[in-house]
């Protein structure tokens, strides 16, 4: 199989890159140029293993959620290659986040979904967080709750309301994502919600909002009325 090397220069991603910038080439090229080299043992090009990433795992989405042992599942990955491709991806949900900082006023939905979306919407399994706020709806910190199974997260108010207490928050946000990749809420986390809010009232503490993240979309139960 032909080395990138001995293609047209024109052909080449780097040079196709320094001559008409980034935007003009594909996904598998410019994956290319993070993994660098090819496989000797196959004498599959950067490229071809770009091309092969591509296919096993459907999407960029879907190779971004990968952990570095099904990465290296595809022959010519090794752990070196697998860890370059995660740093890649890490980087663009860094750059991508939005995220709400301590003393920042929360304002609506959107604000704590553009805060976690890049964290949540790929997650495998089930989180749900609490965002911490003071009277004036800015955030003290967040925390993270629990970490269940890939379609339920188990919530006991006490767990909920211990680092709200402690924080001496007077009011919380909650969210949670769906692995599914759709928000539409269940009839579990309706119910857990309803639980939550008659704890927190009792506590003197205000529940805003329960969101749910999905792949590219969330729901906020106040926003349907539901807290």
């Amino acid at each position: 199989m032909q080395r990138i090397k001995d293609w047209p220069a024109d052909e080449r991603p780097r040079e196709k890159l320094l001559a008409n910038g980034a935007a003009t080439l594909t996904d598998a090229e410019l994956l290319a140029l993070i993994i660098r080299t090819g496989d000797s043992a196959t004498k599959a090009s950067a490229v071809d293993l770009a091309r092969a990433l591509l296919s096993r795992f459907g999407s960029l989405r879907r190779l971004a959620a990968a952990s570095i042992t099904e990465l290296c599942q595809q022959a010519g990955i090794g752990p070196a290659k697998a860890a370059e491709i995660q740093a890649l991806f890490q980087i663009a949900r860094r750059f991508a986040d939005q995220r709400i900082q301590p003393g920042d006023a929360y304002c609506r939905a959107e604000d704590a979904f553009l805060h976690f979306h890049e964290r949540l919407s790929d997650y495998r399994k089930e989180v749900f967080l609490a965002l911490l706020l003071d009277s004036k709806n800015r955030l003290i910190r967040e925390v993270q709750i629990s970490e269940g199974s890939l379609n339920a997260s188990i919530v006991h108010p006490r767990e909920v309301f211990a680092p709200i207490l402690k924080e001496s928050a007077s009011a919380v946000l909650f969210v949670h994502n769906h692995p599914s990749g759709d928000p539409t809420p269940s009839r579990e986390d309706i119910e857990i919600t309803e639980r939550l809010k008659q704890v927190g009232d009792l506590m003197g503490v205000r529940v805003l909002d329960h969101i749910i993240i999905g792949n590219g979309g969330y729901v906020s139960l106040a926003d349907r009325g539901l807290v």
